[in-house]
């Protein structure tokens, strides 16, 4: 028995083919360009990603590549994107690939689904897109689709509704179009059924299909679990300078930023009393994770021993913008650090 939401399936594909962005992964769906591309689009912007893209493809441009990477070079270039754990996951990935399947990305949904970093989201996205078989790809902008077409009051975070979801994505799928289909239904969510502000109905092509325009229910769908308040933390930032050279240290494994390298800080009622820090300071900055929000001040430490605690490297300014990952929430520091090292 076809579902209502089977009716949207013309309109949509020819919409789709009127209004499809440009995208550099669209041009060639590999599975691997289609994977890299959805790994890099979670938590990010298409337009923040299509240059790291190119620059990604470019330097490892296949899973042998990807998976022999030395993780420093990967940091690199995942360097501002944030959430680097996407990126460990993808050489962990590649790795599988290449010992499991003689390097060839697997076709069917459990191979794809057991391979770290892809759930059912990112298995669904490649299988259909870069494989062309009918397994949905079902994220935060189909599932607001669905639930305003449909007028649906369901909570989309729980999982039987994008389980839900799924199983009438899959019955609605034409054949031998499970690609533009896909693309279509993640195009519409980002650009037209818009998550924030007023959605842009008149351009819909399910505007003559969807309850919720209908009933004038768009503002109250979809329906969503609030997500707990972010911790704030309120912490300093320290730039421990000796000549051209400023100190990194590298952040434990596991947890927030793991393994990456960064500038010392800590909570603000925990500073040190014995760093030798000046009135001078490179100011404030803030930065939002999923769950803490960073309250960032700083300070300039300038030293004459060159002699640092274990864990911690003296960096150039030439080092510092070719070798070392500086995660994103330090980002907005670099201009005046960077000119403070090139007067000294």
């Amino acid at each position: 028995m076809s579902h209502p939401f089977s009716d949207v399936t013309v309109p949509l594909l020819s919409w789709y083919t009127e209004n499809a962005r440009s995208m550099p992964w669209r041009d060639d769906p590999t599975p691997y360009h289609v994977w890299i591309s959805e790994i890099m689009l979670q938590q990010t912007r298409v337009s923040a990603v299509i240059p790291y893209y190119l620059r990604f493809i470019e330097m490892l441009p296949d899973i042998p590549s990807l998976a022999s990477c030395d993780e420093e070079k990967l940091m690199k270039l995942w360097e501002g994107l944030g959430y680097y754990s996407r990126a460990r996951n993808l050489k962990k990935a590649a790795t599988v690939i290449c010992e499991k399947y003689g390097g060839v990305f697997p076709s069917d949904y459990a191979s794809i689904r057991a391979l770290p970093g892809i759930g059912d989201y990112t298995a669904g996205a490649i299988l259909s897109i870069a494989f062309g078989k009918p397994e949905p790809a079902v994220d935060g902008n189909v599932l607001r689709v669905f639930s305003r077409i449909n007028g649906d009051f369901s909570d989309i975070m729980q999982k039987q509704t994008r389980d839900a979801c799924r199983d009438v994505l899959r019955d609605c799928m034409p054949e031998g179009r499970t690609s533009e289909y896909t693309q279509a239904l993640m195009e519409l969510g980002a650009t037209v059924c818009l998550p924030n502000g007023e959605p842009l109905c008149e351009s819909c092509p399910a505007r003559n299909f969807c309850l919720a325009l209908r009933d004038g229910l768009i503002s109250d769908l979809p329906v969503k679990t609030p997500s707990r308040p972010r911790k704030i933390e309120e912490r300093t930032v320290y730039f421990i300078l000796h000549g051209n050279c400023v100190a990194l240290r590298r952040r434990p494994e596991g947890g927030l930023l793991s393994g990456l390298w960064e500038f010392p800080n800590g909570l603000r009622c925990d500073e040190p009393k014995d760093l030798p820090c000046e009135g001078d300071t490179f100011g404030d900055a803030k930065h939002i994770f999923s769950h803490i929000e960073w309250r960032m001040t700083s300070r300039v430490c300038r030293v004459k021993s060159s002699d640092l605690p274990a864990g911690f490297v003296w960096v150039n300014v030439a080092q510092l913008k070719k070798e070392y990952a500086v995660p994103a929430a330090f980002r907005s520091f670099l201009p005046r650090l960077l000119e403070a090292l090139a007067e000294a």
